[in-house]
């Protein structure tokens, strides 16, 4: 156990990180069990440092800021930006997805849909382009009238 999160594969962790360089200090493996563990998938650095207050980490705010931008870097998460202005991070696992964003609750879905990935490479070789990379992100209200997401006041 670290700091109140349970890590299921420590060595899992550690060897993560040895491999991608970086040293398996308790912060980067407290903030990598936070997104192993997580109930959220998409997280932003508050997110992240709200879980570790709540397991009474010690670790501070810009030690969060410093340790996601590390793990950028090194390829262990991804980051997002949605309409919030936040960076979002989610563990990279090496697939391609898109993202429907929730405009009632801020939730974020991942999709993958292969009839939109051949309509953006038919439009980008009409244009005479080559996509290198892209990010989809969809922005919609939810249309489920017992949403559990629904932020009380909205679901009235």
């Amino acid at each position: 156990m670290i700091g109140g999160i349970v890590a299921a594969a420590p060595m899992a962790n550690i060897d993560e990180l040895k491999s991608t360089g970086l040293k398996a200090t308790l912060p980067r493996l407290k903030i990598l069990d936070v997104f192993h563990k997580g109930n959220q998938r998409h997280m932003t650095a508050e997110d992240v440092f709200r879980v570790l207050l709540e397991d009474r980490s010690d670790i501070g705010l810009a030690t969060v800021y410093r340790v996601l931008t590390q793990f950028e870097q090194a390829g262990i998460l991804s980051r997002s930006h949605f309409e919030s202005g936040k960076a979002v991070y989610e563990l990279n696992e090496g697939q391609h997805h898109d993202h429907l964003v929730c405009l009632d609750c801020g939730r974020v879905e991942e999709f993958y849909d292969g009839e939109i990935e051949k309509r953006q490479q038919a439009v980008a070789q009409a244009k005479g382009f080559e996509i290198a990379d892209h990010s989809l992100a969809i922005y919609a209200s939810c249309t489920k009238s017992q949403c559990p997401h629904r932020p009380l006041a909205a679901a009235r």
